[in-house]
C-alpha cells in the first residue's frame, strides 16, 4: 500500500468515527417533538363569541390542516380519538389605525384572542399550562385591495400554528 493510500483509510476511519459519536443524541423527524402515547386527535368546531359568521368554522378547518401538515398525529372521529383539542374565539375586535384627512380608514386593525386547550380521554390537560391563550393582530389597507376577510385568515392560519406549535413537548 501507498503513503496515500493509508493516510486516506485513516482520514476514512476517523472521520466516521467522529459522525457516529458527534450525532448520538439527535433524532430526526417531527414525530419526537410530540408526545408518543398519543396517537389520534379530534378537533371539536371552535367556538365563537364572534358576531361575524363562520369564524369557529374556519378556524377549526385551519386547526385540522396545520395539525395533518405538522404532526404525526391522525384525526379522527370523537369515538376513537386519544385527545381532542377545542378552542374559543373570545374577543374579536375591529379599530381604525390610520385615516386621511376626510376621516376615512386608510388602514384598519384586527385582533383576536383565541383560548384552546388539548386533553386526553380523561381529560388530563397534554399542554404545559391547561388553557393557552393566543392573541394575534393584523392590519389591511383596503385602498390596497385588502378586505377583513383577508386578515382574518392571516389571523386564522397564525393560530393554528400557534395552536400546533403548544402542542409540542417542552424542550
Amino acid at each position: 500500500m501507498t503513503t496515500f493510500t493509508r493516510i486516506s483509510i485513516c482520514w476514512l476511519i476517523l472521520l466516521t468515527t467522529c459522525c457516529s459519536f458527534g450525532c448520538a443524541g439527535y433524532h430526526l423527524g417531527n414525530q419526537y417533538l410530540y408526545r408518543s402515547d398519543i396517537r389520534t386527535v379530534h378537533v371539536a368546531m371552535f367556538e365563537s363569541d364572534s358576531y361575524r359568521r363562520f369564524l369557529g368554522q374556519r378556524t377549526t378547518e385551519a386547526v385540522i390542516k396545520q395539525v395533518e401538515l405538522s404532526t404525526p398525529l391522525t384525526i379522527t372521529n370523537p369515538q376513537i380519538a386519544d385527545s381532542f383539542i377545542r378552542g374559543r374565539i373570545i374577543r374579536d375586535r375591529k379599530r381604525v389605525v390610520g385615516e386621511n384627512r376626510f376621516d376615512e380608514a386608510r388602514s384598519v386593525g384586527i385582533g383576536w384572542v383565541v383560548e384552546i386547550d388539548w386533553v386526553d380521554r380523561a381529560g388530563t390537560p397534554l399542554m404545559q399550562r391547561q388553557t393557552v391563550r393566543i392573541s394575534e393582530d393584523a392590519v389591511f389597507i383596503p385602498e390596497g385591495g385588502q378586505s377583513l376577510a383577508t386578515a382574518q385568515q392571516e389571523i386564522i392560519e397564525r393560530v393554528a400554528r400557534q395552536t400546533v406549535s403548544q402542542m409540542q413537548n417542552p424542550w
